[in-house]
């Protein structure tokens, strides 16, 4: 087996990728405090092909070195825009049709792998502040509350990885539909 060569890969260029028929699926990135976090939800917004992403509240903007750091471009290629506000920006995607998901440990909480999305709806995804979370004001105003299932000792995923972890599950079962 042969690893392949970037000249391989058969990437979009960023034209493209913004013609491109774009993943049901928005981010919400509700108080984020860590850049690098920032910059890696926006790689894997390009990755699956994701529709925006808002950045809330404490939550950081491009242009800035350590986002652009491991976004690698993808803030160029990902619509993005800053909402201070996320009960604020919930109420409105919800008046748009949009079904809202907190990804959050929370009592009623459906797990991730028992979610099956519909058909012709659009998802926004909230993940919260790396240390408290997505807002309780946030959580009540959600259509559904997603936990990741987690099975060792600390019960708790960089929010980083929790995106590409969920992002992944909804990409692969929007997919099958």
């Amino acid at each position: 087996m042969r690893k392949l060569k970037n000249s391989e890969l058969d990437r979009l260029s960023v034209e493209d990728f913004k013609e491109v028929k774009k993943t049901p699926l928005i981010i919400i990135l509700d108080n984020i405090r860590s850049l690098n976090n920032i910059g890696s939800v926006f790689r894997t917004s390009d990755a699956f092909l994701i529709e925006k992403i808002y950045l809330c509240g404490i939550t950081a903007t491009p242009p800035h070195k350590d986002i652009h750091k491991t976004a690698l471009g993808s803030t160029e290629t990902v619509a993005w825009e800053y909402v201070e506000d996320t009960l604020t920006l919930i109420h409105k995607l919800k008046a748009e049709n949009i079904k809202v998901i907190a990804v959050e440990q929370a009592e009623n909480a459906m797990m991730l792998d028992q979610f099956t999305p519909k058909k012709n709806t659009r998802y926004a995804l909230v993940f919260g502040n790396e240390v408290k979370g997505v807002a309780q004001d946030v959580v009540s105003a959600s259509d559904v509350v997603l936990e990741i299932p987690q099975f060792g000792t600390k019960h708790s995923l960089n929010i980083s990885v929790s995106c590409g972890v969920v992002v992944w599950d909804l990409f692969s079962k929007l997919q099958a539909i």
